[in-house]
Formats: C-alpha cells, sequence, structure tokens
C-alpha cells in the first residue's frame, strides 16, 4: 500500500511544470486523500536520488521550503527553485499564489 502511495504521489510530482510549486496537501488532495499530507512528505522525503521527480517544487500550504533540510547542500531547494525563476525569501517563496500550480483531483 504504502510504495503504490509512494509511487502515486511521484506520478503527480513528476507533472509540476518548471517555474511552478504545489503543496503537499494538494497532492494529498488530488489523490483523494485529503488527510495524507503527512505521508506526501514521507514520500518527497523517500525519492532521495530520483533525478526525475522533482520534490524541490513541493512546498508547505503558505510556500515554505519545509523540505529543505532533506536535500544535500545548505541551500539546494531554494537554488533550485530560484533557477527556475521563483525567488525565495527567508525560505519562503515569494508571490505563492502566483507560482502555485493545482494537480488535477482524481476521479477514483
Amino acid at each position: 500500500m504504502e510504495d503504490n502511495f509512494f509511487e502515486r504521489v511521484y506520478a503527480i510530482a513528476r507533472q509540476i511544470p518548471e517555474g511552478k510549486v504545489t503543496s503537499y496537501g494538494a497532492i494529498a488532495r488530488a489523490l483523494g486523500t485529503a488527510r495524507s499530507a503527512r505521508m506526501v512528505g514521507w514520500a518527497m522525503n523517500a525519492c532521495h536520488g530520483r533525478e526525475d521527480i522533482p520534490a524541490h517544487r513541493v512546498v508547505n500550504r503558505i510556500g515554505v521550503l519545509s523540505g529543505k533540510h532533506h536535500f544535500q547542500g545548505t541551500n539546494l531547494m531554494q537554488q533550485l527553485l530560484e533557477n527556475e525563476g521563483i525567488e525565495v525569501i527567508d525560505n519562503q517563496i515569494v508571490d505563492f499564489e502566483q507560482h502555485f500550480w493545482q494537480p488535477e483531483i482524481s476521479q477514483q
């Protein structure tokens, strides 16, 4: 069950366009499991070394880089976002709503 859930999370994360971000909760809602935002976070943490999953584009519900300590290097998550044109100040995405990407809600 858990591995299947993680793979469903990764399938959504792969769809996040460059220069956009989404939240753990938005992914959980898209999967039809609105209360599982924390498990989405665990999935993002578990995908280290998988370059096919843009985990840096998943942040908390108000645009804070809450998962940044899971990235190697001091500010790697911020640097990856800035390379895509997203401004980050004090671990907070500037103009979060402008950069937010809403995944499609699953019809399962």
